[in-house]
This record gives structure tokens, sequence and C-alpha cells, in this order.
């Protein structure tokens, strides 16, 4: 191998995409939803001093007479102050005190907020405040209020609180631990026995089926006596709850000598009953939906889209920082910190514009695409593909799943998200594209009406759409069923029915 040294020029091309910070954060900007757009706002707010709440027009004042000021009264820099060695002075002690506040930029050039702004920031905390929700009662202390009013021993009562708090609601308030482990190592068998009394303590308590240790033991805290099918719905419990589960019914039957009409009535019984008491006291809050696009019809029958920025507050650069920056009185490090605060709040201004103008262009195209849905329900929904509205518009895709992401629009049919008008399809046997949503209702509206004594299967589901002129593949219809959580043919069979 020969070895060589020397220089050797090479040219390469190269093509290179560099996103540039003002269009990443445009970019980010309009993926925002109104809410996270409301808190970016007001941390830009608070950050960067070149940014402020754009004042509102003071309101004219009626015409009327105006009092004059008399050209011989004093203003507050021509009031004299009199220094009297035999008195304090007060008055014009006070009148020093107030002169800040009278002339408000006399000894401090920095900008002052505005009334209007500090209303409007006491305004938008105390709805936050109001807004917030009391903390709910929670398992536990529902739980512990029932206990104090039981006559426990101290032992018994230690030990049904540490139950208590290894309840979780959001599992459904069963008891996962295992007894042992709540006691320690060297645990006599006497304190085993008093946590297994302890432990049934919490069970008795409301919810019923409280702190129970799997599905069995829930249900059956929950049976009563004198409830219907009290003995058949016992053995169901204890011995059949899988068969239940996949509708075996005819094995329940063979293996217990209940007659179908029997095990059905048990079985409607036990569905009385229920499998997670304590998920009632899980956070269950759902956060209110804000639309960031409003849908209003007009006369000529045409959907308009309009942005609600009403929450937006209004944005400025302050003008304070641009004379600032502007007389020359600056130092050359605070005019480079003015320079970047002053072009970061311009760039959030117009990012937040450009928002507004691209998602009204992105929403208008869709809404256009998908009046038949609008006006006549969700089953005429078109297919529809970004590709197709980015073209129209004249952005790239990336641009129009930006400007959708978790957005809302609020039309006639409610509130829906506006990816939800993104669907893809199939084509029916005259060559119509169908949108998949269509099929899906299509598919619920045969289950629905299908005779529950011999319910189609997957392969039969596929033969009847296709005689509503749908072409549909069976894996396609097994992972629709499922996913709207329609059980398969043998469970949803009636087995009290009579096959016809």
């Amino acid at each position: 191998m020969r070895l060589s040294l020397g220089l050797e020029t090479r040219q390469t091309l190269q093509q290179k995409q560099v996103l540039a910070p003002r269009m990443i954060q445009s970019m980010e900007i309009l993926q925002l939803p109104m809410m996270a757009l409301l808190e970016k706002i007001d941390q830009a707010l608070n950050e960067n001093p070149a940014l402020e709440l754009q004042e509102f027009e003071p309101e004219p004042v009626e015409d009327g007479p105006v009092e004059q000021e008399s050209p011989d009264s004093p203003t507050v820099e021509e009031k004299e102050l009199i220094v009297d060695e035999r008195q304090d002075n007060v008055d014009d002690f006070e009148r020093l005190v107030e002169l800040d506040r009278d002339i408000p930029d006399y000894f401090d050039e920095a900008p002052r907020r505005s009334v209007n702004r500090m209303d409007e920031e006491a305004d938008r905390k105390h709805d936050a405040m109001a807004n917030i929700e009391s903390r709910p009662q929670s398992l536990q202390d529902f739980l512990l209020a029932q206990l104090g009013e039981l006559e426990l021993e101290a032992e018994i009562l230690e030990l049904a609180e540490r139950i208590i708090s290894c309840l979780d609601p959001s599992d459904g308030g069963y008891f996962r631990t295992s007894l042992e482990d709540l006691l320690p190592a060297d645990a006599s068998p006497e304190t085993l026995q008093a946590a297994r009394r302890a432990l049934q303590i919490v069970q008795s308590l409301e919810p019923p089926g409280i702190a129970a240790r799997d599905l069995r033991e829930c249900l059956l805290v929950q049976l009563r006596p004198e409830m219907p099918h009290y003995e058949a719905q016992k053995t169901l419990i204890q011995d059949h709850l899988e068969d239940l589960r996949d509708n075996r019914l005819p094995a329940i039957k063979r293996k217990t000598g209940y007659s179908i009409e029997t095990i059905q009535a048990a079985w409607n019984e036990l569905r009385k009953l229920n499998p997670k008491p304590g998920a009632c006291f899980a956070d269950s809050a759902v956060p209110a939906v804000t639309p960031d696009v409003v849908v209003e019809k007009g006369e000529d029958g045409r959907y308009r889209v309009v942005v609600d920025d009403s929450r937006t507050p209004p944005l400025r650069i302050s003008e304070y920082y641009r004379r600032r920056l502007a007389n020359g009185t600056a130092t050359t490090e605070e005019k480079e910190f003015l320079k970047r605060k002053i072009n970061a709040a311009q760039w959030l201004i117009e990012s937040i514009e450009q928002r507004r103008n691209t998602l009204t262009r992105v929403a208008q195209a869709v809404v256009d695409y998908q009046q038949r849905f609008l006006d006549d329900g969700p089953e005429h929904i078109e297919p529809l593909k970004m590709q197709q509205i980015a073209n129209q518009v004249g952005v790239h895709v990336t641009t129009v799943s930006r400007a959708v992401d978790d957005k809302w629009i609020q039309t006639p049919r409610g509130i829906l998200p506006l990816r939800r008008f993104f669907v893809g399809g199939t084509h029916s046997e005259d060559g119509e594209e169908v949108a998949w949503d269509a099929v899906r209702l299509k598919l619920q509206e045969v289950i629905e009406a299908e005779d529950k004594s011999n319910p189609f299967s997957d392969d039969e589901l596929v033969q009847e759409l296709r005689k509503r002129g749908l072409v549909v593949a069976r894996r396609t219809i097994t992972k629709y069923r499922q996913k709207m959580d329609i059980p398969s043919s043998r469970q949803r069979r009636d087995w009290t029915q009579t096959p016809k």
C-alpha cells in the first residue's frame, strides 16, 4: 500500500434546508391550541419588557362645559415650599410625597402600567381564581368519616386506616396489597387475624364492594339474600364469570342445571352490581374544550369560518423602549438587549397574526369541502386528505397538519376536533368514494338490525355490506367492530330466543 501526502481540491454540492428561528417560532405558534397560546402570551409578557398589551382608546367625553383653570392658579411646579422653622411643615412634606403620583415620569423614566392594563390583569386573576374547582371529597376521606362513627379497638382502627390508605379509586377501589405486606415481618398470628377483621370492617362500608381483592369478591360482597335469583347469582359469580364473559350460556346450563331463562335473569341482576365501586371518587374532570374556529352559516347558505381570537389579548411593542433605542442614550449592551427583545416581540405578534390567517384559510377550505356533512349529518362526510387541502390553500402538507392539530371547531353539529373532517375511504361498487365513517355507521346499522338469535359473523357482515354497495374486507370489519366495542357474533347471541 502506498501513502502520499498532498493537497486535493474537491467540489461537493450539498442542498440543505435550514429553518430560520422566525419560521420555527411561526410553526410552533401555529400548532398551539387556544389555551396553550394564551399561556405562551402570558409567559412572553412576563419575560419580555418590550412586549405589552395594547391599551384601549379612552371613551370620548360627552360635550359639555369644561371647567377651565384660572391662569393665575399655581400648578404643581409653581407652588412654593414655605419653610417655617417654628412649624413642622406637614403640608409641604405631604406634597413632596404625592409629587411622584401627580407627575408619574418626574422621578422615574421607566414605563408605568396603565390603569386599564392593571385592571385587566386583576380581572384575569380574579376569573382564574373564581374558576378553580373546590377539592372534591376523596375516597379515603369518605371511608375514614364512616370509620370514625364506629367503636373499634385501637389496633383494629389503625389496621383499617392502613387498608384504606392502600385503596386507589382509579383502580375501582380494590385492595391489591396482601395483608401480610401491611404487617411487620415478625407479626403474630393474632395480629394477622386482627388485620382480617379490619378488612371485613372496611368492606362493610359504603360504597358496597369497596376494598375487595378481586372481581369475584367485589360482587359477592354486594350480594344480599333478599335479591332475586340470589343462589343462581352466587353460583354464577363463584364458578362461571368466564363463561358469562364469553356468553356460553349453554355450557353453564349443562354444569348447573339451571334453565337458560334462569341464567339470563340472574345475569341481568348481576349487571346491576358495581364492578368498580371506588371509581366514582376518581378524578374524572374533563377539561372544557375551547373552540379555535367558529362556523357560521350565511344567508346565502354558505358556511364561513371565523377564528375565535376574542380571548387573545392585543399586543404591541413598548413605545418607551422604542424611544430608548432610537434616541441613542442607551449603552451598547443595552442596545443589543433592546434589539433582541423588540425583535422577539415583533416575531411573536407577526406569528400570532400568521396563525390566524393560516388557520382561517385551512378551516374555510375544510368546511367548503365537507358542506354535506354540516348539512345532512355524519353519514355524508366525504373522504378527505390533508394533501388536498394543502394543494388548495397553497401551503405544505405539514402546515395543514400543524394548523388542525389539537384544534376544535364549533359547528351546527357540535364542537368537533378539526381532524375529524380528515378521513380515509373506500370505493362502492359503482366507483364512488365512501368515507370510512360512513362505513362504520352502516356497519352499526346492520348489526343493530340483525337477528340476535342468529347474529351475523364477520364474513356475513362483509356480504351484508356488499348488498348495500360497500366493498369492505373481512379484516376491516373485524378492526372496526373492535374499535366500536361491538362483541363477536357468539357474544351478541341471545340464547333466550329461538333461532328463526
